[in-house]
């Protein structure tokens, strides 16, 4: 299983990767576990000494008994971090236009991680450019699939 957020690649140039564990509770490592994850408009956001992980959304786990205040699927997760890891991520959004975005969510060894980046977001005329060099490369390869 392995929930991935493609439409980062587009919007954001990545400088560098790193991996995260979730503060979940139990049906939400349930659902998780079965694919029923958005990361579509999350961000990570640092307060303080911490790292959070803001507007994932979580579906609700169908087997679950419903919690008494109820189940907030796009509630503010803590992301499990080390404090050099965090400290030196801070200082580094804090000196540039750099931001932290997640990347993708996936178990390794039965716990649930999640892969951020540290990211500077692309200018419009990047995506166009991007895009059209995406086309012109499609185009290249079915005439070369088209002569071999």
């Amino acid at each position: 299983m392995k929930i991935t957020y493609r439409r980062v690649y587009h919007d954001y140039h990545i400088l560098e990767k790193l991996e995260a564990g979730i503060h979940l509770t139990g049906p939400e490592v349930k659902s998780v576990k079965g694919g029923h994850m958005s990361l579509e408009g999350a961000f990570v956001k640092i307060v303080g000494s911490e790292a959070y992980l803001v507007n994932a959304q979580i579906h609700p786990y169908p087997h679950a008994r419903p919690p008494a205040g109820g189940y907030d699927p796009r509630r503010t997760r803590k992301l499990l971090l080390h404090k050099k890891e965090i400290i030196a991520l801070k200082s580094r959004t804090q000196q540039g236009s750099l931001t932290l975005v997640p990347l993708s969510c996936y178990t390794k060894q039965g716990l649930v991680k999640l892969e951020i980046a540290l990211a500077r977001g692309k200018k419009k005329y990047e995506k166009r450019d991007a895009l059209k060099r995406q086309d012109l490369e499609r185009e290249l390869e079915e005439e070369l699939r088209g002569k071999v």
